[in-house]
C-alpha cells in the first residue's frame, strides 16, 4: 500500500537535472536500506540512468541493475532483484519496492507495490501538464501528496 507521494518540482527543463535528482533520491534511500525502482520513459533513458548512477557522485556507490522489459511466464511473478536499486522503463519486470522514483511522464501501474512514490517534474510544459494530471489522480486515490520546490541545484 502506498503511504505517500512526493512531487519534486524543478525549474530547469534538462532531463539530466531530473535524472540527477532521481540518482540522489536513490542514493539516499539505499543508504537507509530501502529498495528503489527508477522508472524511465524509454529503454534508452534507462541505459543513460544506469550509466549516470555509476558517475553522478565521486563519493558514493549505489548498487543497481538495469532491468529490461521482460514478460514473466504465465503465473510467475517478476524475477527477484539482484540489487537494491533497479532501473527500468517497464514496471512489469519489477516486484515490490520501498520507493518508486518516477522519471517517466506516465502514471505508473501497480501503485500498491510501492510504499512511497517520488515524482520528479521539470519545467518542460508537457511534463508539468502530465505531472498535474498525476497529482490529481493521486489525490483522487486518497494518497497523501506533498510538493517540494527545488532550486537549480536540485535542493529544496
Amino acid at each position: 500500500m502506498t503511504e505517500r507521494v512526493d512531487f519534486y518540482v524543478l525549474n530547469g527543463k534538462a532531463p539530466r537535472e531530473r535524472w540527477m535528482v532521481g540518482c540522489r533520491l536513490a542514493e539516499k534511500a539505499y543508504l537507509l536500506d530501502m529498495t528503489v525502482v527508477l522508472l524511465s520513459e524509454t529503454g534508452a533513458d534507462a541505459e543513460a540512468l544506469d550509466e549516470l548512477l555509476w558517475t553522478f557522485s565521486e563519493r558514493s556507490f549505489v548498487p543497481h541493475e538495469l532491468r529490461r522489459a521482460v514478460q514473466p511466464p504465465p503465473g510467475a511473478g517478476p524475477p527477484p532483484a539482484d540489487a537494491p536499486v533497479q532501473v527500468t522503463p517497464d514496471l512489469d519486470s519489477i516486484g515490490p519496492a520501498d520507493l518508486l522514483v518516477n522519471l517517466s511522464g506516465r502514471l505508473p501501474g501497480g501503485l500498491d507495490r510501492f510504499k512511497r512514490i517520488a515524482e520528479i517534474i521539470d519545467g518542460d510544459d508537457d511534463r508539468r501538464r502530465s505531472g498535474r494530471e498525476r497529482f490529481k489522480t493521486y489525490r483522487e486515490l486518497k494518497l497523501p501528496v506533498e510538493t517540494h520546490q527545488l532550486d537549480a541545484a536540485g535542493v529544496a
